[in-house]
Parts: C-alpha cells; structure tokens; sequence
C-alpha cells in the first residue's frame, strides 16, 4: 500500500495545484491513499465547505486541521463528516472528530491529527498522552496508524517520533510550511518526518505576501497577512507499507 500526505494547503493557489497535480500523482506513483492538511486553504486560515468538497471530489481521502481550524465559520457546516479530522487534544468541549478510520485495500487506516503545545497559542491537552490514550482505543482494530502533528517547535515533533516509534507506522509534522529533510525510518519501525512542507505560493513568505510579510519585521507593527499569488510547490510524503504485515518500509519526499 502507498500512502501520500500533502503539506498544508496555502490558500486558491494551493487549492489550483493540488487539482493540477494529484491525479497525477495517483496514478504514476500508484498511491491507495491520500491524507491532505487544508487547514490554510482558505484565503490561508481555515477551511470552507466548498473547498473541502472539491478536495474529496478530486481524490482527497481525509482532511486534516491544526490552528487555523476555526479560522472559517463555514467549517461548522462540515465538522461532523468523517473525512475530516480535527486536533484530537483540542478541549473536549469543541466539535469535531479526533481521528478517523478508513477502509482501504481491505485494511483500516486509522488517522490521528495532533496540535504541539510549543510556541503555538491555542490552549489544548497534552498531545503525547492524548494520542497514547487514542492508540489504545483503536490498536485492536486498525491495521496501520498515521500521525499529523501539527506543531511548530521541532524538538516537540521529533521527541513524539521517538514516543510513537514502534507504535503507529507515521509520523508527520505539518504547520511550519518548510520541507524538512531528514525523513527516516526509526529504530522500531515508524516512519518519520520532522515536517513535510507547503503546498501553496512558492514566491512568499511561508504562502504569504513577501511584501506584508517583510513589513511586519521591519516595522514591528500588525500587518494584515495575505496569501501570496503565482506558482505554487506541491510537497508531501509517500510511504509504502507492506501488504503482508502492514510495516512501514520506506518514506519519500515530495516536492515539486
């Protein structure tokens, strides 16, 4: 089985690459499954009902979030449908689904979204007992696990790659927008990948208007960001996953 994650999507010129390239991709890389971020997708901050319809319509498996979740009111039009998925240690007080599980190849996939506790201002529980008590709800009825942790400080995603090794067959760090290189197989058999980058502008500021952008820095004065126009990158991750035992076996990245 192949699986592909797609780094967070960046705004209608995210959203346009994405519709360019996944069947593409699909079909020369012979991906099963595809899990996508589309939590900037709009106008670089939430999600809408019409953008996650056309992301399912165009082969998007499951949607997965971070801080920007409720960065769109339309997003309560769709918080309940099972493609997509929302930071499973956001309060429990909040809508939403904390994980999913999907038939693919005659295997369930089980996949979790995680939101970091460092650096990023959004009050949440603790990631790495909230994914631990998760595992050990659905261990007994997946056959393979995902992880998108949504975070910014790379210790905090590299330190839940050791935590998960052995646990779940991937780890993958999404919200910093900037592919990472250092993808790897761990020790116990997961896969991992410090963050798996942007698809979105490639002339910008993380998809965000250069000019803003440098004003911000410059003036140390609020700056009302904007999605940056022009070509975008597509980048993510592939694994392959062994149809025998379901072990990862290899992680490659994307980035075109």
């Amino acid at each position: 089985m192949r699986i592909l994650c797609i780094g967070d999507i960046v705004g209608e010129a995210g959203v346009l690459r994405v519709k360019q390239e996944l069947k593409n991709i699909v079909e020369h890389k012979k991906i099963d499954f595809v899990i996508a971020n589309a939590e900037n997708s709009a106008d670089g901050m939430g999600i809408t009902e019409k953008i996650y319809n056309q992301l399912l319509d165009i082969g998007v498996n499951v949607i997965t979030m971070g801080n920007h979740t409720w960065g769109k009111k339309d997003i309560f039009k769709i918080i309940n449908n099972k493609n997509l998925i929302i930071p499973a240690n956001y309060s429990k007080n909040v809508p939403g689904n904390r994980y999913g599980i999907y038939e693919c190849k005659d295997k369930k996939i089980g996949v979790i979204n995680l939101i970091g506790r460092v650096d990023i201002n959004v009050l949440s529980d603790n990631p790495f007992t909230k994914v631990e008590e998760i595992i050990k709800q659905i261990n007994s009825i997946v056959d393979i696990i995902i992880i998108d942790f949504h975070a910014e400080a790379t210790a905090e995603k590299i330190a839940m790659g050791y935590f998960l090794d052995g646990k779940v067959n991937l780890v993958y760090g999404t919200h910093t927008h900037v592919q990472t290189a250092d993808e790897k197989i761990l020790d116990k058999g997961t896969a991992y990948i410090t963050d798996i980058g942007m698809t979105g502008p490639s002339d910008s500021v993380i998809g965000m208007n250069k000019e803003a952008s440098i004003k911000r820095f410059i003036t140390s004065l609020p700056e009302r960001y904007k999605v940056a126009n022009g070509d975008s990158i597509f980048n993510g991750c592939i694994i392959d996953i062994n149809d025998e035992d379901c072990r990862t076996t290899k992680i490659t990245r994307v980035n075109s």
